[in-house]
Order: structure tokens, then sequence, then C-alpha cells
């Protein structure tokens, strides 16, 4: 038998060799679903790339618009035998991309605000502001929440860091402070570290490697001394874990592990589950989702069948490409519909604005819909931090 040949120098033809070429992915693919073109498909790219790098064939605007399509879902991740580490193939790819495609001034734009939490923060209080008056057209985003007023302090000792990122400042304050509320019911205490930036996942997704590691830093810096840091967002979670030194959980999975402490009051109500991908196929945290939200006695939780596979928010996307993102959308807004839902709950920030701009039931966070069930605390009973 021939000796195999060596692996290739290059980390990127060395990622692309890895595949079999079984075409197992393609189910989970949802451009595949789409277009039906092998272009289109995890297998198809891996090839298109691997003949970039090794300059078998020149890059072209067609063949570049098909690495712009994927979603970066990493379904085929989740289905490959092979164990090819999609992500990381990706996040190369469009490296080398951007190299000789330089993005356009609003890719530039957008990443510029997201890696500067307050200025991003401030610009969406003025759109919140300007919402009523703007022409649909430009009504890129769902309209921000009114700010919460403080939080009454609940007294705890801080046992637990939590990333905050860069839009869910203005957008997920709900869910922030239901998280705190769940946890203060634990006996645990949160605080957010000054000095957090932007996960950094959408500057490596869209090739700027340097600035995802510069934000990586950041945020090692600000989490620097904590003991155990929290996330809200799932399409964050993978970032921030590799860039702090402390342990990183998803908020789900962290209360989920606690859940005996919690006690929810009945509900008879029904509501659609949205699951995203970065939770099924990345977190691989559904389970602590289905386990929490089974606690909420008499409780009918819908689950979204993934459609396409992916709802089409893919990060910046949904604004770079919106008819296409709608396209993705649009099966899992009829799922809700049909089921008679009276909210969507997602875990993921990205989506959630995603869906809420075409939805016709409230969205939110799976924790703000257990917050405004939880039983009220016993008097009587102090919470022994876990």
């Amino acid at each position: 038998m021939p000796a195999a040949p060596p692996p290739s120098p290059d980390p990127l033809v060395a990622l692309a060799e890895r595949c079999v070429r079984c075409g197992l992915c393609l189910p989970a693919c949802p451009t595949y679903a789409r277009e039906r073109l092998e272009a289109e498909s995890p297998r198809g790219r891996i090839a298109l790339v691997q003949a970039w790098a090794t300059g078998a064939v020149d890059p072209t605007p067609a063949g570049d618009a098909h690495l712009d399509h994927c979603l970066g879902c990493r379904g085929c991740e989740a289905a490959c035998p092979a164990g090819v580490p999609y992500g990381r193939l990706l996040v190369q790819a469009r490296t080398g991309q951007r190299r000789r495609r330089p993005p356009g001034w609003r890719q530039r734009l957008a990443e510029r605000l997201m890696a500067r939490p307050r200025a991003l923060a401030a610009l969406l209080a003025g759109y919140r502001r300007a919402y009523p008056v703007l022409p649909r057209a430009w009504r890129l985003l769902p309209r921000p929440p009114a700010p919460l007023p403080q939080a009454p302090a609940h007294g705890r000792p801080v046992a637990a860091a939590l990333f905050v990122g860069c839009a869910a400042g203005p957008y997920e304050a709900a869910a922030r402070r239901a998280l705190a509320t769940l946890c203060a019911r634990l006996g645990v205490g949160l605080a957010a570290p000054r000095g957090q930036t932007c996960c950094g996942s959408p500057h490596a997704h869209a090739g700027d490697a340097a600035a995802a590691a510069r934000l990586a830093a950041a945020n090692r810096g600000a989490f620097a001394g904590a003991g155990r840091v929290l996330t809200l967002a799932s399409g964050c979670h993978e970032a921030v874990a590799a860039a702090v030194d402390a342990p990183a959980e998803d908020a789900l999975a962290f209360l989920e592990r606690h859940a005996e402490r919690l006690r929810f009051r009945p509900s008879p109500e029904r509501v659609a589950v949205h699951l995203p991908c970065t939770q099924r196929n990345v977190l691989r945290s559904v389970t602590p989702l289905r386990r929490l939200l089974a606690r909420v006695p008499g409780l009918q939780a819908v689950e979204l069948d993934t459609g396409y596979g992916c709802c089409g928010a893919a990060g910046l996307q949904m604004l770079a490409d919106p008819v296409r993102a709608a396209d993705y959308r649009a099966p899992l807004l009829r799922q809700v519909a049909e089921s008679g839902a009276a909210r969507l709950l997602s875990a993921n920030l990205g989506c959630r604005l995603h869906l809420a701009g075409a939805a016709t039931v409230p969205v939110q966070h799976p924790l703000e819909y257990l917050a405004e069930r939880l039983e009220p605390a016993s008097p009587d009973a102090p919470a022994t931090p876990v």
C-alpha cells in the first residue's frame, strides 16, 4: 500500500484535505437546501477554497459569492464523520479573501461600531428616538427597547462575571436583568466588568483575524481575576470562552445545573422555541434549555424545526443580504403563526433581532420568560450561594 502523502504546510489546505467528500454535510446545509448547487454546499466550498489556495483555479466574483453566502451555521461540522473543523476553515478562507478583496464601507463601519460598544450604544439611542419617523427601508433593526431603570441591588457577593457584548448593551438589558434575578435566587451575585468589548466573532467571520485578536485580548484583560464567566448569547460564547482565562459557561447551562433551587409558577401558555445554530451546533446546549422550560408547570413549549437549517441572521449577513436572510427566516415564522404561540423564545441576540423584524408575537430570551414565571422568594428561606 503506498504511503499517504504528507500533510500540506498550508494550514487552510491541511484542513481542506481532511474532507473525505462523502456528502453527509449536504442535508445539514441551509444554502444547499435553498439552492441545490454543489458550490453552495460545504463540500463544494471546501473544494473551492482548496483550489484557490493551491493555485489550481483563480478567484472569481462568482466563487467569492459562494463563499459569501455561507451562513457559518456549522451544521456541516456537527454532521461530519471526518471531524472537519469547518468553522476554522471558513475563518481562514475569509481571511485570505479579505486580503485580496477589501470589504466595503458598510462592512467596515459595522465592524468599527461593534468594536466600540459605547459608540454603538449612543448610535442606537439615537436610532430609537428617530425610529418612528424613519422610512421603512431605513429600519434595518427592530427599535431598541427603552432603557431600564437601575435594578435594586440583591446584596449577594459577586460570584460570576457577565459578558455583555456590543449590540447586546442596549438590546439585551431585559435578559441581563432576568439572569440577575434568577442568579440572586441561587445566592449568586453578578457583575459586568468594565473594559469588556465585542466578542470578536463578527470580525473573525468577516476575515479580520487581527481585529478579532485585539478584541479577545481586551476581553481577557477585562475578565482577569474572574472566577466564572457567564454568557447570554450563544453566538458569542465560543469566542468568549477562547479569550478569557476563567471557565466560561452558557447562562442557561449554569442555571440548569442548579435548577432544583428554582421554582416556577404554573403557566397555561404556549410558546414557540427557536434553537439557534450556535446553540445546536457549537454550544450543544439545547438540553439545558429544554429542561429549564420543562420545570414550568403547564407550559406548552413548541420547538420549531430548523426550516432550511438557519434563521438567516448569520451575524451581519442579515444586514448585508436582507433578501436572502428573509428567505431563510420565512419557514420559521410560518411555524410560529401555525403553532398559535403567544411569544417566541431564542437564546441568541442576532437571531432574535432578525426574527423580531417580521414576527407578529413578542420575541424574548428564554431567561426573560423564566424570570417572569419565577415564584416569589420565601422570606424565611435565605439562599445559600451555589
